[in-house]
C-alpha cells in the first residue's frame, strides 16, 4: 500500500534510539495529526554518525516495523533527521540593484539576490550545502521583510543561512535508511527539528535558543524574528556523562547509565549515598561526588561550547530564554543549573503538540519527532523556506538523474551549482 499524499513520515536517527513518526493531514484544519510512532534502541551509531552499517540498518528496520504495526499499513518513504559533528552554519549576504527609480520586485530579482549571496560560499569537494534558508530580506535598508515579491524599491538585500555538512556522512545516512527498505525523500539536521518541535510560534518570533542534548551530541538552534539564524552541533552528549561516571566510580557502563538517571542537580544538604550491587558485591557511592561529575560535564558544555556559539550575540535578543530538550533534559535540577551558568531563563521543552503524541512519547526526549512533522508541514506550505539539496545528488555516491536520462556523476564543484539550480526551480514552482 503506497503512502497517501497527505501523510508525513519522519525518521529520527539518534545515537540512543531510532524513532519513526507518522502524521496525517486533517483536511478541515490543514494541520497534521500524529497517528503512529515506532522506536528501537540504536546500534551502530556513535556521536550521531553511522559506524556499523549493518547494525544501524537493523535498528531502522525495527523502528519502522513498530510504526507500521501501529498505523496498519507499510511505509515506503521517509524524511530523515540526523546529527553528527561536521555541521557548519554559514551566513552570507547578497545585494542587487533594482534600477535608478523604484519598481516592483519580481521573481528574477529574488533569484539574483539569492545567487549573489550564494556566490560568497566556498564549499570543499567533500562537503555540500544541505539547507539554504533565507533569514531575512531588506528593501532600501528596511529590514524584517519575509517576502519581497511585489514590493517596491531600488535595492534588494538578503541574509542567507547555508547549512554545510559532510557529503559522505549524508550518503551513509541515505544508504542505511534505504537498505532498511524505505526511500529517503528528504534530509534535515536535528538541531532544526528539535527547535521546531519544542518552540511555540510566539517563542520563535520573540527569540530563543534551543539546546537538544542527545546521547552522543548536543544540537544548538538559535531563532530570532521567527527564523533560524544559526545551527550547530557539539560533540558532547549524555553518553559522555555515563562514561565519566563509570570512570570515576569504577563501575560498569550499564550501572553508570542507570545511576545517571537517578541523580539530581538540585542542591541538597543531606549526605546521600547510593548502594549498588556489582557481581554480588555491594558498593557505596557518595552522591555529592557523582553530582560533581555531572556538574563538571554540564559546565563544560554550556560555559565553554554553548557560550562560544552565542559569542557576539546580544542576550536580550532571546526573551524566550533557553529551551533544553533531549534525554539529558530529564535530569532533575538541570534547568536551574543552566540558568545560573548562562544567565538566561531556562525551561525544559516538551513537544508543542504533546497532546497529539501517543502515551509514553510526549516528553522532551521526543521533541525532534514532533519537529520533523512541523518541518514537513511548513516546507509543504512554504517551499522556499527550507530549500534542500536534491536527494539524487547524494543517492548512489554522487550520481544525479537529469530529466529521466542515464544518471551521470557530478564533477567536482558542481554540487553547489546543483543546489542553486534547485532553489531557482523551487521559486518558479511556487510562483
Amino acid at each position: 500500500m503506497k503512502k497517501e499524499p497527505d501523510m508525513f513520515v519522519g525518521l529520527d536517527l539518534g545515537t540512543s534510539k531510532v524513532s519513526v513518526v507518522v502524521a496525517e493531514r486533517d483536511s478541515r484544519s490543514d494541520e497534521a495529526q500524529i497517528i503512529g510512532v515506532g522506536q528501537a534502541p540504536s546500534a551502530g551509531i556513535r556521536k550521531g554518525m553511522i559506524v556499523n552499517l549493518e547494525q544501524a540498518v537493523l535498528s531502522v528496520r525495527r523502528a519502522l516495523k513498530e510504526a507500521e504495526t501501529m498505523v496498519g499499513f507499510p511505509l515506503d518513504e521517509v524524511t530523515v533527521a540526523f546529527s553528527g559533528v561536521e555541521i557548519d552554519s554559514v551566513v552570507s549576504h547578497g545585494m542587487v540593484s533594482l534600477g535608478r527609480t523604484p519598481r516592483q520586485i519580481d521573481l528574477d530579482d529574488v533569484e539574483r539576490v539569492i545567487e549573489t549571496a550564494q556566490s560568497e560560499l566556498a564549499v570543499s569537494s567533500n562537503r555540500c550545502v544541505l539547507h539554504t534558508i533565507p533569514v531575512k530580506y531588506s528593501i532600501d535598508g528596511n529590514t524584517g521583510i519575509d517576502d519581497p515579491l511585489g514590493m517596491t524599491g531600488i535595492r534588494l538585500e538578503i541574509e542567507l543561512q547555508s547549512v554545510v555538512v559532510s557529503t559522505t556522512a549524508l550518503q551513509n545516512v541515505v544508504n542505511c535508511v534505504e537498505r532498511a527498505g524505505v526511500a529517503v525523500t528528504g534530509l534535515v539536521v536535528k538541531p532544526l527539528v528539535a527547535a521546531l518541535g519544542a518552540l511555540s510560534t510566539e517563542e520563535r518570533t520573540a527569540g530563543a535558543v534551543v539546546i537538544s542534548i542527545g546521547g552522543g551530541t548536543t544540537g544548538v538552534a538559535i531563532f530570532i524574528d521567527g527564523r533560524p539564524v544559526k545551527l550547530s552541533v557539539i560533540p558532547i552528549g549524555g553518553d559522555h556523562i555515563t562514561n565519566d561516571l563509570a570512570y570515576v566510580a569504577k563501575i560498569p557502563i550499564s550501572v553508570a547509565e542507570e545511576l545517571k538517571k537517578r541523580l539530581s542537580l538540585e542542591p541538597s544538604s543531606d549526605d546521600e549515598e547510593f548502594e549498588i550491587v556489582i557481581r554480588g558485591k555491594t558498593k557505596v557511592l557518595p552522591a555529592d561526588a557523582l553530582i560533581e561529575v555531572i556538574s563538571c560535564r554540564m559546565e563544560e558544555l554550556f560555559s565553554h561550547h554553548v557560550r562560544s556559539i552565542l559569542d557576539g550575540m546580544n542576550y536580550h535578543a532571546f526573551p524566550s530564554g533557553i529551551i533544553i530538550t533531549g534525554g539529558v533534559a530529564l535530569t532533575e535540577g538541570l534547568e536551574g543549573f543552566v540558568s545560573d551558568v548562562m544567565g538566561l531563563p531556562v525551561r525544559v521543552g516538551i513537544p508543542v503538540v504533546s497532546h497529539q503524541m501517543p502515551p509514553g512519547v510526549s516528553s522532551c526526549q521526543y521533541a525532534s519527532l514532533a519537529g520533523i512533522v512541523r518541518y514537513l508541514v511548513e516546507k509543504d506550505r512554504h517551499r522556499y523556506r527550507y530549500m534542500e539539496t536534491p536527494i539524487d545528488v547524494l543517492r548512489g555516491g554522487g550520481y544525479v538523474s537529469i530529466r529521466g536520462k542515464t544518471p551521470r556523476r557530478l564533477p567536482k564543484g558542481e554540487d553547489v551549482t546543483g543546489v542553486f539550480d534547485s532553489i531557482k526551480r523551487a521559486f518558479k514552482d511556487l510562483f
